[in-house]
């Protein structure tokens, strides 16, 4: 496209730069897939045992089509657009290693946008929110006893008898110590110990996730967990270790920057219907830019058009539609172009 960009070997990433001037807005879309069989049956359908079932082939996509889009507009724009094709989202870590590699500077971005496909959400339905994705602190878990055969369960420490008190007792953290209109979700997902039926292992392993948007209850909940897990281990006598997976804030995007990008939204056609409920317990490692600048992120619908086969993100058989390509292209473009044009000073 005879677009000026740079491949950052540090952080997997690509940015790319179209039109110059003071001020800066960056567009980004996340380009990971996630390791895992793809069955969703399309005829492009990867198979090399990885798959992008959260749709991020569709952003990288989007980001191209505006890229184009931009570049042919190059002479109309106020400033300079900044792309960036970031890897490493899905692991929490794509956001904080671009940063870290300096895409926030040279040239310095003032403000960022960036959107995610939805695969059970009618096709280019828009919705947006002040805080559209939650915090999440991810953390692993490893208890230690003492191994020995099955049939002399005295000899030994039994790791296993220890997650599952562990797995119980965090549950009524939510239940039990958490108001219900607190907003928190806490899943552990990963309990992994031992491999023959007649031995107690030596270790196990837990691993989860809390969601929240409120500082004070993540605080909280944090200190509750990580008491609990010391508590009963110690109570069983087991020796517990406790490892930081994630720690991500929640995406959070100033009530002014969404409203003029949803004015740009509207300038393409007012008919687009736009809806201010994008408030989910999922995360995304784009806070890392909400918390450094102004940034909106915004969703698109893309589901297909038979609604009995819709699937969410992270499923093998999910599909998306295609028909939402166009539109977020045109969204990103025009969004970029009116934000310049209303920052820069004639």
């Amino acid at each position: 496209m005879g677009i000026r960009y740079q491949v950052h070997e540090d952080c997997s990433c690509i940015t790319a730069l179209i039109g110059t001037g003071e001020k800066c807005f960056l567009l980004r879309s996340d380009m990971d897939a996630l390791p895992m069989e793809e069955e969703s049956g399309e005829t492009f359908a990867s198979h090399n045992g990885c798959m992008h079932s959260c749709g991020h082939d569709l952003h990288t996509t989007i980001l191209l089509g505006a890229a184009r889009l931009l570049k042919a507009h190059e002479s109309e724009l106020s400033g300079t657009m900044k792309l960036l094709f970031q890897s490493g989202e899905e692991i929490f870590a794509g956001a904080h290693a671009a940063i870290e590699a300096g895409v926030l500077d040279t040239p310095k971005v003032d403000a960022a946008f960036a959107m995610h496909v939805a695969s059970i959400m009618t096709n280019n339905l828009i919705i947006y929110g002040s805080y559209p994705m939650a915090s999440v602190y991810g953390f692993k878990v490893t208890l230690t006893g003492q191994g020995t055969h099955g049939s002399t369960p005295d000899l030994g420490i039994d790791p296993i008898n220890t997650g599952v008190h562990i797995y119980l007792a965090l549950q009524e953290l939510i239940s039990r110590e958490i108001s219900p209109t607190a907003e928190a979700a806490l899943t552990l997902g990963h309990f992994e110990a031992g491999s023959a039926s007649n031995v107690i292992p030596e270790r196990a392993v837990l691993e989860g996730t809390l969601r929240t948007f409120k500082p004070e209850i993540r605080s909280r909940l944090i200190k509750r967990i990580q008491e609990i897990i010391h508590s009963v281990s110690s109570t069983y006598r087991t020796m517990a270790e406790i490892e930081v997976l994630s720690d991500v804030p929640p995406v959070a995007c100033p009530e002014e920057l969404n409203q003029e990008i949803l004015g740009s939204i509207h300038s393409l056609d007012s008919s687009i219907k736009a809806l201010p409920i994008y408030h989910v317990m999922g995360s995304e490692d784009f806070a890392f830019f909400t918390e450094r600048i102004p940034a909106s992120y915004f969703c698109i619908g893309a589901g297909i058009e038979d609604k009995t086969k819709w699937l969410g993100q992270h499923n093998p058989r999910v599909r998306f539609n295609e028909d939402c390509l166009p539109l977020g292209v045109a969204i990103y473009a025009k969004a970029a172009i009116d934000w310049l044009a209303a920052h820069t000073k004639d």
